[in-house]
């Protein structure tokens, strides 16, 4: 069976044959012959490959500045540091004065609840998590920050809260660095669970601050 282009240059051959002189004719079908041997295909104009371009997707942005794991960078919230940890999360009361307002989280929590699948009936049964709480620099309300965590059975919010109550009581007795306790309960905070129970230090986190050099703090 003849392919479509084969059949199109056999067209092109026989429309020159018709209408053009015997040296005209043989040259042009030397020329179609050559395409043939080399494969050669014709450039897409450049308005096409604009296009196609344009067509692609972007990358994702990144929360910056934010804790690199291995499942992606969590936002964190760049008025906290090591070095102002005494006048922020150290404070009696901090995260009431950084956290959102219900609407904000409700609206969150929605539209989550909408992309997981799940019915708005059982909203009550899920917390807007912070993924980085809010006790150790946190971001309070980037998305990359946020996410549903069910209150009760296992992995709950209620076990999850306990560690963030720990990890802040030992960033403020200086018993682990701010950027490694944000890192260890980012990545995974079952295993940080069970390494700070064991009383393992982890250590080797990493704050992405710029997009373009991957500077980091």
């Amino acid at each position: 069976m003849h392919s479509a282009a084969a059949i199109s240059r056999a067209g092109a051959t026989s429309c020159l044959m018709n209408s053009a002189s015997p040296a005209a004719v043989i040259a042009a079908t030397l020329a179609l012959s050559a395409c043939v041997s080399t494969g050669e295909r014709p450039t897409p104009a450049a308005n096409s490959t604009q296009q196609a371009a344009s067509l692609a997707p972007s990358p994702a942005p990144i929360d910056l500045p934010c804790i690199q794991t291995t499942h992606g960078c969590t936002a964190i919230n760049p008025d906290v540091t090591q070095a102002n940890i005494r006048q922020t999360i150290c404070v009696s009361g901090y995260t009431r004065t950084v956290r959102p307002a219900t609407a904000y989280t409700n609206g969150v929590k929605a539209k989550l609840m909408s992309e997981a699948g799940l019915d708005s009936s059982r909203m009550s049964d899920y917390e807007l998590d912070h993924i980085i709480p809010l006790a150790v620099g946190g971001h309070p309300r980037k998305l990359s920050n946020l996410q549903l965590q069910p209150w009760y059975g296992q992995n709950s919010a209620l076990e999850k809260d306990g560690l963030e109550r720990r990890l802040q009581h030992m960033v403020c007795k200086g018993r682990i660095s701010l950027i490694d306790a944000q890192h260890c309960i980012a990545e995974n905070w079952q295993a940080c669970e069970t390494d700070i129970a064991a009383g393992r230090i982890p250590s080797g986190g990493r704050v992405i601050t710029q997009s373009v050099s991957g500077a980091t703090q």
